[in-house]
């Protein structure tokens, strides 16, 4: 059996042979960026947020240099050496698209983040969750969701011009999902323990394994969901635990309705907003964070660092996430997102996404199927 100093060769041995292959067009990628902008605007702090340098991407050494200290910085362990190598090619695949769109685009970059090791095929197979179909729950007079939309009368020209949820305390710490299609119930939470501080003064941290445990009548678990219906359970069921009483385990487990004691957090019922209606999106965010859906499955949101976000998505929703606050920076228009990757992806945890693009379903498809629970005691 090899000695690890004799793996370790070889794996800088192997990775040399597989560098000649893209060498040539990872130092073309290079050479163009550097043409297209100057120093000044290029610097060390933009490489430092991005995880690469261009002398990265030049130096076959340092390429592999590059892998091994990403590898250790997101702990990163393989089940072979050829699986590592394996990794290692989709490493430089994710890198040279990378790269590419930071040359071209200069509103939002991309950067070598958790998911640089996965094609887009298994980011798109891990990490999302929402389900579309079957659709929101239908309205009835007995039901949780009211079909009314309380911010209706609002005044457009009254509102803020700009709202952040974070600044007045309504909104924990990122999470994350994990290896689970469990966006819904994170989406979900995020909006409770949004209007739970705003009504009661108190920020506590709820329970995302409850939904994926209990919250079964439309929901799947870590196979998706839909936030509508997570609100119905929390409303019928008398309310949602704490985090601590109900940790996450990024998978499914038996339901229990008294972990814990008794419930920390209720809500009344919940409302949709008007479905392609950014206006009444906006109306909605200034009094409280919602419950949003989107498409995050294209390879530019997967590796989205920082800026306001305009790139390629369609409206086909796979993905249940929060907006938390709106705003405006350099003319853009955006909406602040939470996500659930956790910290290190994008700025935080978080993403602004671009508002005012014209198109009625709004950027991937945000303004489609945004709701709130509502909290009337």
């Amino acid at each position: 059996m090899a000695s690890a100093h004799q793996m370790s060769k070889l794996s800088v041995a192997a990775a040399l042979l597989l560098l000649c292959t893209a060498g040539a067009c990872l130092l073309s990628s290079v050479e163009a960026r550097h043409h297209h902008h100057s120093d000044s605007d290029m610097d060390s702090d933009f490489y430092s947020i991005v995880g690469y340098s261009p002398e990265d991407l030049v130096s076959h050494d340092r390429l592999i240099k590059l892998f091994e200290e990403w590898v250790a910085k997101h702990r990163k362990a393989y089940a072979s050496f050829e699986e590592k190598l394996r990794r290692f090619e989709v490493f430089k695949d994710n890198l040279k698209h990378i790269d590419e769109i930071n040359k071209k685009v200069s509103s939002y970059w991309l950067g070598l983040n958790a998911f640089a090791d996965l094609t887009n095929e298994e980011f798109k197979a891990t990490y999302l969750g929402l389900n579309t179909r079957p659709s929101r729950p239908t309205r009835s007079s007995g039901s949780s969701g009211s079909g009314s939309f309380r911010y209706a009368g609002v005044a457009a020209d009254e509102l803020p011009k700009e709202v952040d949820w974070r600044k007045k305390g309504a909104v924990t710490e990122v999470k994350n999902q994990g290896q689970c299609g469990s966006c819904w119930a994170f989406s979900t939470v995020a909006a409770v323990e949004g209007i739970n501080a705003i009504v009661t003064g108190n920020l506590t941290s709820l329970s995302e394994q409850e939904l994926i445990d209990c919250s079964t009548d439309g929901n799947n678990g870590c196979n998706g969901g839909v936030m509508d219906y997570a609100f119905s359970y929390i409303a019928s069921s008398g309310g949602l635990h704490t985090e601590e009483a109900y940790p996450y385990l990024m998978e499914e487990g038996e339901c229990d309705q008294k972990a814990g004691g008794e419930q920390a957090v209720t809500i009344s019922g919940y409302e949709d907003v008007p479905a392609g209606n950014e206006e009444a999106l906006v109306k909605a965010l200034a009094h409280q964070p919602l419950s949003v859906a989107i498409e995050a499955s294209g390879r530019h949101f997967q590796f989205y660092s920082g800026g306001v976000f305009d790139g390629p998505c369609g409206a086909q929703l796979d993905h249940g996430v929060a907006a938390v606050g709106y705003g405006s920076s350099k003319g853009q228009d955006y909406i602040v997102v939470k996500n659930s990757w956790g910290s290190h992806w994008g700025e935080k945890g978080y993403i602004r996404m671009k508002r005012g693009t014209g198109k009625p379903d709004g950027l991937c498809g945000i303004n489609k199927m945004a709701s709130y629970p509502t909290k009337d005691q």
